[in-house]
């Protein structure tokens, strides 16, 4: 009943941290177009009036007029009901903590630790997990405050930084826990970029103006930079969401570098993105993306298989391997601790199910050795390749 709850939990928390990304996310990439797409050739009154620029817009059958003022109008108050868009990024990251909860923190065995990688204990990995958030913001946040004028050097050391994370914890965890930290080490980031700096420094300079003081601009300043770190790191927190889908990009021994290698392609689709705000169409960064993404593809395929039909094993060799392997969770009634429903639907218990699922053996089994997670059920190298025999030679029934 522990693990029926756990799924439900888990359901109910990720279709929220879903949703609470989606109007993150949305609201970010709205704000960041509205802001390079402003007209900032303004009369000379709006100019005094402190306005920097502004966009008329239609939308819904209504007509839209945002103004951009960096420290407020000069001719009169700032309104007291302002509208803070804040909560979206919080709500993104704390389900998010709760889905590692959830499924890495509470499955650690299974889906935190992978004793071909680290031989950790539970409470290792988990103190691992949390600190990897932790020292993530930290250093981050000192490469920003060291090298907040050069941009060029900030951006250099905060990319040698995620992919030296990126290799650590391909040597601390399972390969799909290992990209999910990545993702939440960026998320956090993300998030705390707003916690920490930049709704701060907006109450600040909001503090300074009802006061009647001259708002110091520079929190503006910082909060811009953070905003736009942020954009860049959507699409790769976007792709390692999904990724524990494609077991192929992280279950290889150069799973970090498919990691950062895709990040990569990711941040150059959005520079695309954000350079036709200003009517540039640099087509030459879609393209980059996709050549990262082919070369990569290329490089992980799999090898074609030089198994022979004569004398392959039979069904009555590779069932136990089954048996014990992999249908202990792919089952109508898993027996495996903490698995409580056949993941992604697959059932491998009965020689029916076997053969019809040989193909996702191969996949997660043979190819990328994603399956079992961390090795759960310690399959051996032996186990694989005569999975791999038996279905080259045609999966056949008994």
């Amino acid at each position: 009943m522990n693990d029926y709850v756990l799924q439900w939990l888990s359901l109910i928390v990720r279709w929220f941290h879903f949703t609470a990304g989606i109007a993150w996310i949305g609201a970010s990439f709205y704000f960041v177009w509205l802001d390079d797409n402003l007209n900032r050739a303004l009369p000379d009154a709006q100019r005094r009036r402190g306005m920097e620029g502004e966009l008329w817009s239609v939308h819904g059958g209504g007509f839209y007029h945002n103004e951009k003022y960096r420290t407020g109008p000069v001719d009169e108050p700032l309104p007291r009901d302002l509208h803070w868009f804040y909560w979206e990024a919080y709500s993104t990251w704390l389900s998010g903590i709760a889905m590692l909860a959830i499924v890495y923190w509470a499955g650690a065995s299974t889906f935190l630790i992978d004793k071909d990688v680290l031989a950790l204990t539970v409470p290792e990995a988990i103190a691992i997990s949390i600190a990897s958030l932790v020292a993530g913001w930290f250093v981050y946040d000192a490469l920003c405050r060291i090298f907040e004028k050069n941009p060029v050097v900030l951006w250099t050391a905060i990319g040698l930084f995620l992919l030296f994370a990126d290799w650590g914890l391909f040597h601390v965890f399972g390969p799909r826990a290992a990209f999910i930290h990545v993702g939440s080490i960026i998320g956090t980031i993300m998030v705390w970029n707003v916690f920490f700096v930049i709704i701060p420094g907006q109450r600040r300079m909001l503090a300074q103006i009802r006061a009647g003081e001259t708002p110091n601009p520079r929190p503006g300043l910082l909060g811009k930079q953070r905003s736009v770190h942020n954009t860049y790191f959507t699409l790769p927190v976007l792709f390692i969401m999904i990724s524990n889908h494609y077991p192929m990009t992280y279950s290889g021994p150069n799973g970090w570098l498919v990691l950062a290698g895709l990040s990569v392609a990711g941040v150059l689709v959005r520079r695309f993105y954000v350079l036709t705000h200003f009517k540039r169409m640099i087509i030459a960064l879609p393209v980059a993306a996709v050549v990262i993404v082919v070369a990569i593809a290329v490089a992980i395929a799999p090898h074609p298989s030089t198994s022979a039909a004569a004398g392959a094993p039979t069904f009555a060799t590779i069932a136990p391997i089954v048996a014990e392997r992999c249908a202990v969770c792919h089952s109508a009634h898993p027996t495996y601790a903490g698995i409580s429903a056949p993941p992604a639907g697959v059932l491998l218990d009965s020689p029916a199910h076997i053969v019809a699922n040989a193909a996702q053996i191969r996949t997660q089994a043979v190819t990328t050795r994603a399956m079992p997670l961390g090795n759960a059920t310690h399959i051996t190298d032996t186990e694989r390749a005569t999975l791999g025999a038996w279905i080259d030679a045609g999966a056949k029934a008994p």
